[in-house]
């Protein structure tokens, strides 16, 4: 067979350069997805967990166990999980990702997060912390002082000056709760986007965050129903929970694979 050396070279398929995540459908700003698809994260993550229940329980207590360790040495330990946590949440990624492929999901996959872009990962929880610190500034210098002044100037006994102290408490907890939402929103798809598409710390949490604004009513879809199995995961004496906790982090997997990659 002769090859005509004139003709214009071609590249095989196998040369060609592999995107972004090792995935051709996947969409660099993430996509705008149904209101309905809320409920399909929880679906998705419902299928996930229960091919794998049991070590995805065995998963979560591991989590708790390390938390609980973590949070109970003084000052140090609290700082601590803030680090440690990306990393057993990018573990848990990882077990999805695997999941998806078709593999079992097993206890190693907690602790993969540490020797995959583990930098990343702690950098992702050393932002949490300083964006929470920031917001307990923030509130408290604008409410601590009111309440402060409310309990020196209320005479201590006065209901009135007590009820003013409870509502700007109240009041406080709302607006903390409005500037923390804004550090969730960037968070929570940064860990896969760090881990299965190799972003930069800084571009993961802005696309994690304009991602989760332009997929507003979803989440809050999601929010509804989460908070409706919540309810019921804690009536019997919360053992439900050992079956919502995996799934309400598959949950941050799922709603990135619907939102990053077209189908």
């Amino acid at each position: 067979m002769s090859i005509d050396p004139y003709a214009a070279p071609k590249t095989r398929v196998a040369d060609a350069p592999a995107p972004v995540g090792g995935n051709e459908n996947f969409i660099q700003e993430g996509r705008s997805v149904p209101a309905g698809n809320g409920w399909l994260w929880v679906a998705q993550a419902w299928n996930i967990f229960k091919r794998d229940a049991l070590i995805w329980i065995v998963i979560l207590v591991i989590f708790l166990a390390i938390a609980f360790v973590l949070v109970v040495i003084p000052i140090i330990g609290g700082l601590a999980l803030w680090i440690v946590s990306p990393m057993l949440i990018g573990g848990v990624m990882l077990g999805c990702e695997a999941s998806r492929n078709g593999d079992s999901v097993t206890v190693g996959h907690l602790f993969a997060g540490f020797s995959n872009n583990a930098g990343k990962l702690a950098a992702i929880g050393a932002f949490g912390l300083v964006a929470h610190l920031v917001v307990a500034l923030v509130v408290g210098m604008i409410f601590g002082m009111s309440i402060f002044a409310a309990a020196i100037s209320g005479g201590g006994a006065d209901p009135a000056a007590w009820a003013g102290m409870g509502m700007t408490f109240v009041l406080a907890l709302l607006v903390g709760l409005a500037l923390t939402i804004p550090i969730y929103m960037a968070i929570w798809l940064s860990y896969p986007l760090v881990l299965f598409n190799d972003f930069t710390v800084g571009k993961a949490l802005g696309t994690s965050f304009r991602a989760c604004l332009k997929n507003i009513v979803p989440f809050l879809v999601y929010g509804i129903v989460m908070f409706v199995l919540s309810i019921a995961a804690s009536i019997p004496v919360f053992l439900g929970w050992l079956v919502l906790g995996p799934m309400t982090l598959i949950a941050v997997y799922t709603s990135y694979r619907d939102i990053f990659h077209a189908s």
